[in-house]
């Protein structure tokens, strides 16, 4: 017997399926297999069709039972992971009133800024744990300034995975964890954030009915098995953001725990009980998936570095180089510190994690006569990695005590020197799983059993490949990232 997870991205849908028994993976499939399309009216408009989304689910399904031989009524459960802060509205038939405005979409920037001077950093911080800034509720709020005919007609509105699950069972409702993401709940009155709803005038009643996150959610209808092909009564066991679904993939559950990703932009995730924050407008906090209201405190601190694996694939794409494999060839060759030359790998946009400024990339100290695309290979991956160190000094001003950091074997951690890079400046080993978001969901639907402990042995029984960890002498890499960090600061001073 099988669970299926899905993972809902802006780029494609992943679908997998593990065993009950041992959460062994047996399958995952994409659709499409090319990128999905965004629809950008104007500039920094991002919207995607939400039944977009679930005709690449329905197709996914299909291809997964077609490729491993399965039969509907051996999927026993189903769990999902989605895109974070994307907006749905639909009206009281289930209907979308418009596209989604998606994660990326940067419309509503200065809807969330005036919410946050207005209603008070303070009150925010300590009631929101983040700045109202361009997440869901502030997209909302868009629309009703925007679009009024659209927003009279709202019913409900809804977070990507929502809308999946909805498609599914024919039942509307989120999650806690999804409400924190879209800055509708407050941690302090451990409800509804009605300081948030007033102020942007939205009425409570647009809210879908909460469930939890592990349990029986809602079940697949008649209509939905006749779409997607999984049986009518078939049970949604989890739902949750790709972040928080990242950490649980890799079984980051308890304080001090820590989750990174180095893809096209890098994260990195960490879990604490604490309620007090010191860099709300640089560090998002949203409810880890193990929340659980009047009890656990389990909050997710999440730092995004935009520029990250998106600057190495530009120097593959510029470079006269083959592949990634090449350039990692190259960069070995080069002694830490690549010979002076250092790389400010901001080209992404603005970062939030330096208070929204937009350093863009620099490429400083390259002497023409010495120095080679080596240098460049190596000068990027350290600068990506200390980018990623200078996210960590940031959690842990803001209380986070890391004990274990997990990564995925993907993108940037299969580079020894970005892995070793990072490891080495934050003294602490980082354990490399094979696993995906998708999986990670799938496995999550048999958490409704409450047993947590047997979750974590299956992660190391199925995924674990290694561990990097810190070099003992770490001499040459704090002197290159000083060196690195005194640029940054310069730059930042004068932006």
């Amino acid at each position: 017997m099988y669970y299926l997870g899905l993972d809902i991205g802006s780029s494609s849908i992943k679908a997998a399926l593990v065993e009950t028994e041992t959460g062994r993976s047996i399958g995952v499939v994409q659709e499409p297999e090319d990128e999905m399309s965004m629809y950008a009216e104007k500039n920094g408009w991002a919207e995607q069709h939400p039944d977009d989304w679930w005709q690449h689910v329905c197709k996914a399904i299909s291809r997964l039972k077609s490729e491993n031989n399965i039969e509907a009524n051996q999927i026993k459960g189903i769990g999902i992971s989605y895109q974070m802060h994307g907006l749905v509205v639909v009206d009281k038939d289930g209907k979308p009133l418009r596209k989604s405005i998606i994660w990326c979409d940067s419309r509503a920037v200065e809807i969330g800024n005036e919410a946050f001077k207005a209603i008070g950093e303070q009150k925010c911080s300590t009631s929101l744990l983040n700045s109202p800034a361009n997440f869901t509720a502030s997209k909302l709020k868009w629309i009703k300034d925007n679009e009024p005919d659209v927003f009279s007609r709202i019913h409900k509105f809804m977070l990507p995975g929502d809308y999946i699950a909805y498609k599914f069972s024919n039942l509307i409702n989120t999650t806690i964890s999804g409400l924190s993401e879209g800055i509708f709940w407050n941690f302090k009155t451990e409800n509804i954030a009605d300081v948030l709803l007033e102020h942007y005038g939205i009425d409570k009643n647009l809210i879908p009915d909460i469930v939890p996150t592990f349990g029986i959610q809602s079940i697949v209808s008649k209509q939905g098995e006749k779409e997607s092909g999984i049986l009518e009564g078939t049970p949604i066991y989890y739902r949750a953001g790709d972040q928080p679904n990242n950490a649980l993939s890799l079984n980051v559950f308890n304080p001090g725990e820590v989750a990174s990703t180095g893809g096209t932009s890098g994260v990195v995730y960490a879990i604490t009980d604490s309620l007090s924050v010191k860099e709300s407008s640089r560090v998002n906090n949203f409810a880890h998936v193990n929340y659980t209201k009047n009890e656990s405190a389990r909050i997710g601190k999440l730092l995004c570095i935009n520029g990250a694996g998106i600057q190495y694939r530009w120097m593959l794409n510029n470079l006269a180089v083959n592949n990634y494999e090449e350039m990692n060839v190259l960069a070995s060759e080069i002694p830490v510190g690549s010979d002076g030359v250092c790389l400010i790998p901001f080209g992404n946009g603005a970062e939030r994690m330096l208070n929204n400024k937009d350093v863009g990339t620099r490429i400083l100290n390259l002497n023409l006569n010495n120095h080679h695309k080596g240098h460049l290979c190596r000068a990027a991956l350290e600068g990506i990695a200390f980018s990623f160190v200078y996210g960590m000094e940031i959690l842990t001003s803001d209380g986070i005590k890391p004990t274990v950091i997990r990564a995925g074997n993907d993108n940037l951690y299969r580079s020894e020197i970005f892995a070793n890079t990072v490891a080495t400046l934050i003294n602490q080993d980082i354990e490399i799983y094979n696993t995906t978001g998708a999986i990670g969901a799938a496995r999550a639907a048999d958490l409704h059993k409450g047993d947590f402990e047997s979750f974590g042995k299956r992660i190391m029984e199925n995924d674990y490949v290694m561990t990097y960890k810190p070099l003992e002498d770490k001499t040459a890499y704090q002197e290159a990232y000083n060196n690195w960090k005194k640029e940054l600061e310069i730059i930042l001073k004068n932006k």
